[in-house]
């Protein structure tokens, strides 16, 4: 990793879902790169986030995506979970940021120092790439899920608590993308084994 003394922008995605890993992303953007349209990523719309993704990969300082993975979030939780994916994503930077900024109320344990900022990912221009960049990652991880596991809808709903995910949930039984830790999935699994 090169010097840096730019702030770094940290957040999540797909802490809510009942399957799939969940992502974080790490974005230095740096003094010159202006890049007009970014916001929280759940306020984008899809082909918004792409196009501003690929804006963010030709201008930013350095980015980096992480994840971690089902079997770690049904370990650890899915707070510690998320940390442990900032973390990664922090520590895969070409450049070394001064500081942390990251959305929310906690912050990874990373070698900077880092301010947690409610609602950061609307206000904060690097936080909100990161959010962008790490939704963008985990949107695409999820249509691989589906491919492995077409028969719940992955593909649109990536994993949220949707009435169509529940029904197949129900219907499927769970399935080893989702996680076990999750209420909706245990209750699944209870049934399944309920059956044999």
């Amino acid at each position: 990793m090169g010097p840096g003394g730019e702030a770094c922008g940290i957040d999540e995605a797909g802490r809510g879902p009942l399957a799939g890993p969940v992502f974080a992303a790490a974005v230095v953007l740096g003094r010159k790169a202006r890049i007009t349209g970014l916001a929280d990523s759940k306020q984008l719309t899809e082909r918004q986030r792409t196009e501003l993704a690929e804006e963010i990969r030709a201008r930013a300082m350095s980015w980096a995506v992480a994840s971690a993975s089902v079997e770690e979030i049904d370990a650890l939780n899915i707070l510690r979970a998320s940390l442990l994916a900032m973390r990664r994503a922090v520590e895969r930077l070409e450049v070394t940021p001064g500081r942390a900024l990251v959305d929310g109320l906690y912050c990874p344990d990373i070698r900077m120092p880092a301010r947690a900022i409610v609602g950061g990912d609307a206000t904060v221009a690097s936080i909100s790439a990161a959010s962008i960049m790490a939704k963008v990652a985990r949107d695409e991880a999820m249509l691989d899920v589906h491919r492995l596991h077409p028969g719940y809808g992955f593909d649109r709903h990536k994993g949220y608590a949707t009435a169509e995910h529940l029904e197949a949930l129900r219907r499927l039984g769970a399935c080893a993308a989702h996680r076990r830790s999750f209420a909706p999935v245990r209750a699944a699994l209870v049934m399944q084994f309920a059956l044999f």
